[in-house]
């Protein structure tokens, strides 16, 4: 049976994304983890060129002040050429560099400066003019790390691995040859303890010569940037949580019931049932719960369809049934029959049985096709006005031959009575009820047919009338008159001249169109001169 009429509108891409909440749920977890990732990234890569760019010019107003004192105080002009006075150098740095402080490492909190001759070798180290060694104190065997011990020693060993891509950019002596030829160099190297280092050399000039070089490195933007990596674990531990949440809220709200509502299928199949029934599935406010509405819903019509067909076969079979027991039982009498006039009797009997089964039989196939039609709606505009005025003419006969029973078009053919359907099943459906009313109609009486727009609580409808002048109908068979093979009729009309089909295939047809259809009596149950019955056709006017 195909679904009522609707012209609705399909959402965009990115609406329907906003709407569903599983889209919601997984795209808000996945950029929450992706944007732990990027923050941390972008941080640690800007404040690391932040951090070397600072330190080059810190190092190199240090150096050229290093170098200017060490010029006056640590050069001599000899004849013919100046010299280095290798003494006065260390004394100065031994002066102007504060020493390490107690328990402190060498390098950390100042810059460590080197002087080399002109030939490369090296005169003062600010490391080593304190004749001190590198102590590192071994922790107490009873003292347990803390938390944050751990983290900056598991940062210290992702810094040992070097995972960050980093190339030097020159080395010591490539920095002692170009300042050699009076330039001031700055650049990234390894120091050999396998240190990253930030280094700036700077040449010792006196007048127009180069005696040596003065080197101030610092490897603090390393040891910051271990800090910050450290600080960079917990963003990342963060990270993990949002995407292990993440896959865990997948599995739990679409992996799980997407499951269960695949069990279920295979166990309604295998058993042989033909409803399925998930509450807990179908609780749910998203789309797994919409989904498992949907499935509860199509196996509902599906089991209604079957019982439909089980009554439909057990009415069809009963049905046959009677005028095959007819047509035995005249069959009989007919052979049993003395006079040709009984036999004649019994073969009338025959051929209006069978005439009725051959109206049972095509109503029956007529049904059976609408039902496959109404499945598959190709849907069109029909003007219901026009339609309803071109079949009442139909029923006109010439003014010279008078008719049982008149079809009259009530009013002025309505205009803008436009609907969604198909014309061949709805021009059925007024047929029927039209022959349906004739039926019921006294000799000389008037079947009225009529059409109008109006306005109802679904919006404004297109609203036919089919009124006849019969006896009307029982008030407690308004409804069941509708239900397939009804054949209840009132005293005085022909007996088997409908299959009670009429009025079962035309309420398809409707609700397939997303209408309704109704009976109702004319006055009170139908009785008197004034009597009959009314049927009302309700189809959405196509906007």
């Amino acid at each position: 049976m195909a679904s009522a009429i609707g012209t609705t509108k399909p959402d965009g891409l990115f609406r329907a994304l906003l709407r569903s909440r599983i889209a919601r749920i997984i795209f808000i977890w996945n950029f929450v983890g992706l944007a732990f990732l990027i923050f941390g990234v972008l941080l640690l890569t800007e404040m690391r060129a932040g951090l070397t760019e600072a330190q080059v010019r810190n190092l190199r107003t240090q150096g050229e002040l290093i170098t200017n004192l060490l010029i006056e105080t640590g050069t001599v002009e000899g004849d013919p050429y100046p010299y280095v006075n290798e003494s006065a150098v260390r004394l100065v740095l031994h002066r102007i560099l504060p020493p390490i402080a107690e328990g402190g490492r060498p390098g950390v909190g100042r810059p460590r400066v080197r002087m080399f001759g002109a030939d490369g070798r090296l005169i003062a180290d600010s490391d080593i003019i304190y004749d001190r060694l590198e102590e590192t104190p071994l922790p107490e065997l009873t003292d347990q790390p803390t938390i944050g011990e751990t983290i900056e020693r598991a940062a210290r060993r992702v810094e040992y691995l070097r995972l960050t891509p980093w190339r030097p950019t020159v080395t010591l002596e490539e920095e002692h040859q170009r300042a050699m030829r009076g330039e001031i160099v700055s650049g990234e190297r390894l120091n050999e303890k396998g240190e990253r280092v930030v280094s700036v050399t700077v040449p010792l000039r006196r007048v127009q010569q180069v005696m040596g070089t003065v080197t101030i490195e610092s490897a603090d933007v390393e040891r910051i940037l271990v800090a910050e990596r450290a600080g960079m674990i917990p963003f990342m531990i963060g990270a993990t949580i949002a995407i292990f949440l993440s896959s865990l809220l997948l599995a739990l709200f679409i992996a799980r019931p997407l499951r269960r509502l695949a069990g279920a299928a295979d166990s309604l199949r295998l058993s042989g049932s033909t409803r399925l029934s998930l509450p807990e599935v179908s609780k749910r406010k998203d789309e797994i719960g919409a989904l498992s509405h949907s499935l509860e819903a199509m196996t509902n019509a599906l089991a209604d369809r079957i019982d439909a067909n089980e009554r439909f076969a057990a009415d069809v079979s009963h049905e046959i049934k009677n005028p095959l027991a007819s047509i035995q039982s005249a069959v009989a009498s007919a052979r049993a029959a003395s006079t040709p006039e009984q036999q004649s009797q019994m073969l009338s009997i025959v051929a209006q049985d069978v005439h009725r089964l051959d109206r049972l039989i095509t109503d029956i196939a007529r049904a059976s096709r609408i039902e496959a039609e109404t499945a598959k709606l190709e849907l069109e505009r029909v003007d219901l006005g026009a339609l309803l005025f071109e079949i009442s003419r139909a029923y006109a006969t010439p003014p010279d031959e008078p008719a049982p029973v008149t079809v009259a078009f009530n009013g002025a053919k309505p205009e803008g009575a436009v609907v969604l359907g198909q014309a061949g099943p709805l021009g059925q459906v007024f047929r029927n009820l039209i022959d349906n009313a004739r039926s019921f109609s006294p000799q000389g009486g008037v079947v009225s047919v009529s059409a109008t727009v109006e306005r109802s609580k679904e919006g404004q409808v297109v609203r036919a009338v089919i009124e006849d002048q019969g006896p009307g109908i029982p008030s407690e068979n308004l409804e069941t008159v509708f239900e397939r093979f009804y054949t209840q009729r009132p005293k005085g009309t022909a007996f088997g001249g409908n299959s009670g089909l009429g009025l079962s295939i035309a309420r398809q047809i409707i609700n397939s169109h997303g209408g309704r259809i109704y009976a109702q009596n004319k006055d009170g149950l139908g009785r008197g001169e004034s009597g009959g019955a009314r049927l009302i056709v309700e189809l959405p006017l196509a906007g």
